[in-house]
């Protein structure tokens, strides 16, 4: 590594190697070569005079690229595609004067675009379905454990820890939903000439049309795909990927919402990421256990979704059939949000496979607030007893505010349980009491509601990407 230039984190601390491979330069023209190939062997099939010999000279050199000397090119013409189409024709100089015939620049470029994201975004579900199993995994075991629920970050009814775990699965269901369906709609822009006219193709083949829509399919299906878009400009429509960066982002957003929440819940000693042995949780405070991974989680999605408005921006201002303003940025963009989201995923699933649960201090909280959240199973159980309900509320929002005044001013124990077993209106012993503390009392239909939602939803994806569920994780720091 050159550590007197500027290396992206992007590359030397967070995505996967087969993410940042996918936005190598190796990838980007070897696969320039191949759609060069499908070209030719194409244009040779539908009768131009191209020999076999000829397509078999670039067969042989798809991956040895000499990009020092494609650098020396492009100084000499300013054109990437013109200096690759050169570099490749001095190593297959038989076939130097068909290479890129009839073709545009984007013929290569874009279809080459389409194909890595398509790739990247196989990578990704693959490794978004490895997360949702884990957390129904881990929802499924704590399914019945009751924990405290929140509104607006106040105490509010009880929960369990599966159940808000299966909360962040759902949204991360939503976001699989969503970059499968990128996926399947997407498409290669094909051999469309200059403007999209496809007139380069049919001014070759003397103005069959047939065989130039055919020359389209061809390549179409030999680099893998079943169709390419009906209709193009120049370039694919610039909306292929504000569509893709906004699925990107609206995975961010879930994985952000779940680290808040871990975040959260660490501070109270509830629930905690892993924590390495030889780990520092500060350089100043030795005692700390920082979430680092769940911050630079939020940190890396915020990034990503940031990212989204660049694809939103490059498509609303293309001029007509294309500007040159799209490319500087969608190099950038699209690479470094589908990097970022990599990322995303490797942490997401190293925190989730070794999570910490402390069911003794969600105990305490939950008694702290439980004595609260019983007064209406109380109220009922003291009614039954022959009390009147109207009496017996105001007592309750009396004893209740004196109670909460206790915790709040003085920090001293809950006592609202001790102040209504010594109020003779009640009937009701400590003994009574405790019996309608019972925390799984009051969590409603959480357990079935997880075992539900895990095998009629998180158990089939799980199915359906069985090959990646042993994917293991190294993080780089």
């Amino acid at each position: 590594m050159n550590h007197e230039i500027y290396q992206s984190p992007l590359n030397t601390r967070y995505a996967s190697k087969e993410m940042s491979f996918l936005f190598s330069d190796q990838k980007k023209f070897s696969t320039f070569r191949k759609l060069w190939v499908a070209l030719a062997e194409t244009e040779m099939e539908l009768g131009l005079p191209i020999a076999p010999e000829q397509v078999e000279a670039m067969r042989a050199h798809l991956e040895d690229i000499d990009f020092e000397r494609a650098k020396e090119w492009e100084k000499i013409t300013r054109h990437d595609v013109m200096a690759h189409v050169k570099t490749f024709g001095e190593v297959a100089p038989e076939a130097a004067g068909i290479i890129h015939l009839g073709a545009t620049s984007c013929f290569v470029g874009d279809n080459t675009d389409l194909i890595i994201m398509g790739e990247a975004l196989e990578l990704l579900t693959g490794k978004l379905a490895v997360l949702l199993h884990q957390l129904g995994e881990f929802a499924m075991e704590h399914r019945s454990l009751p924990t405290l629920g929140f509104t607006h970050y106040q105490p509010a009814q009880l929960v369990t820890v599966g159940k808000r775990a299966a909360l962040w699965a759902y949204d991360l269901v939503m976001d699989l939903e969503e970059l499968e369906g990128l996926r399947e709609n997407l498409k290669l822009r094909g051999a469309k000439g200059t403007t999209g006219t496809q007139a380069s193709f049919l001014d070759l083949f003397d103005g069959d049309g047939e065989k130039v829509k055919e020359l389209d399919r061809r390549i179409v299906k030999k680099m893998g795909y079943r169709e390419s878009y009906a209709i193009t400009s120049q370039t694919y429509s610039r909306k292929v990927d504000a569509q893709i960066l906004s699925g990107l982002s609206h995975l961010a957003e879930s994985i952000h919402k779940m680290t808040n929440d871990i975040r959260l819940l660490q501070n109270l000693k509830e629930l905690e990421e892993p924590f390495e042995k030889g780990q520092i949780g500060s350089s100043a405070m030795a005692y700390k256990r920082n979430p680092m991974r769940s911050e630079r989680m939020s940190s890396l999605a915020k990034f990503v979704m940031n990212l989204s408005q660049n694809g939103a921006m490059v498509h609303a201002t293309q001029w007509f059939e294309r500007t040159l303003d799209d490319s500087a940025n969608k190099r950038l963009s699209v690479a470094e949000a589908f990097l970022a989201a990599d990322a995303l995923m490797d942490i997401a699933i190293n925190v989730t496979q070794g999570m910490v649960v402390y069911p003794a201090s969600i105990e305490q909280h939950v008694l702290r607030e439980l004595p609260f959240m019983a007064t209406e199973n109380i109220l009922m159980e003291a009614v039954k007893r022959g009390g009147d309900r109207q009496e017996l509320h105001e007592k309750i929002r009396v004893h209740s505010q004196a109670a909460a005044k206790k915790v709040k001013e003085e920090g001293l124990a809950n006592d609202l349980l001790e102040r209504l077993a010594q109020d003779p209106a009640f009937d009701l012993n400590r003994e009574d009491l405790d019996a309608l503390l019972d925390g799984s009392l009051y969590i409603g239909l959480c357990p079935q509601q997880v075992e539900e939602f895990v095998t009629e939803i998180l158990w089939p994806i799980a199915a359906r990407y069985e090959g990646n569920l042993g994917y293991e994780v190294e993080l780089n720091v």
